[in-house]
């Protein structure tokens, strides 16, 4: 999904939040500004809904929690509120809050198009302030293609490209899985 500049006064966070519960779509909330979040295509639903099944099979009765794109994640220390497609905490500030998280120690984002560069450029920006983050994953929605960005011990991220027939570890939760299991009853055009 991309977020899209709106034509709205500025708003403080306490206003964002008041004003976000009164519409009907999802919005943004960068420096006081606030974007729209255009919808998706069935593949990115499909592979977004795929993970997320992975992720909360896995996950049962560990105490770290996994949300879809409705829920927003606080950019750490500061006041920026974005929304990923899926995130997993397992940190109990977390627990503090209940219309975000601040200390994801795993990002998704489901690209398209018209979402791709702000993923990789500013969005991944943003995310790169958390000291938390341990793992940013950008999943394709037209092709069998994972890419993920792993902190590594010297709090430099590394990449890892993931294709047809590979296994996918996400150390961040402990997790290995076929990329295939994130693509099931996907068809591309």
């Amino acid at each position: 999904m991309v977020a899209v500049r709106e034509n709205f006064p500025r708003f403080t966070p306490e206003e964002y939040f008041a004003w976000e519960e009164q519409q009907l779509d999802r919005h943004e909330y960068i420096n006081g500004e606030v974007y729209a979040m255009s919808g998706g295509t069935k593949n990115h639903s499909d592979v977004a809904g795929n993970f997320l099944i992975l992720l909360k099979s896995h996950l049962r009765g560990s105490g770290c929690k996994t949300f879809n794109s409705d829920l927003r994640v606080n950019i750490v220390e500061s006041t920026n509120y974005v929304y990923p497609d899926l995130s997993v905490t397992c940190n109990e500030r977390d627990k503090a809050t209940t219309q975000y998280i601040t200390y994801p120690c795993l990002i998704i984002e489901v690209l398209s198009p018209s979402t791709e560069a702000y993923d990789r450029g500013n969005k991944f920006r943003m995310y790169r302030q958390n000291p938390v983050l341990q793992e940013y994953v950008l999943v394709d929605a037209d092709s069998v293609s994972i890419e993920m960005f792993r902190k590594n011990d010297g709090n430099n991220w590394q990449i890892i490209n993931y294709q047809a027939g590979d296994l996918v570890e996400l150390k961040s939760v402990d997790l290995t899985f076929s990329i295939e299991d994130v693509y099931e009853g996907i068809i591309f055009e």
